[in-house]
């Protein structure tokens, strides 16, 4: 396992503002820039691709994802929202990576995924 990156603010897509993440798989952790709160965390095949889901399509977001109020919240607070990620080997490594996260800091997150 990689180590997480520093945070980074939310992109813009819609200002053409880059998203920094694996191509491969991967997990994503975003919190709040003004309270620190952390909102969501989450992994991907392709973590890249996975994190434009979290948008709307009318907001520059692309991809699917079933949870409207999730990308409605970060779309409501796309600048007081800042994401890190890790790369891994597998989607299998991340999967365990998010288990973990969600038996010991899931109760913390706005969204427990």
């Amino acid at each position: 396992m990689s180590p997480f990156t520093q945070y980074r603010p939310f992109p813009n897509p819609r200002k053409a503002e880059y998203l920094h993440a694996p191509f491969g798989p991967g997990l994503y952790d975003l919190r709040r820039i003004s309270t620190k709160k952390p909102v969501l965390f989450g992994i991907g095949g392709n973590c890249a691709k996975r994190m434009t889901s979290l948008l709307p399509s009318d907001k520059g977001g692309s991809g699917s994802r079933n949870n409207s109020r999730k990308r409605n919240y970060v779309a409501r607070h796309r600048n007081d929202i800042e994401y890190r990620t890790c790369a891994l080997r597998t989607k299998e490594e991340a999967a365990e990576l998010e288990r973990t996260i969600k038996r010991e800091l899931g109760h913390l997150y706005t969204f427990n995924t």
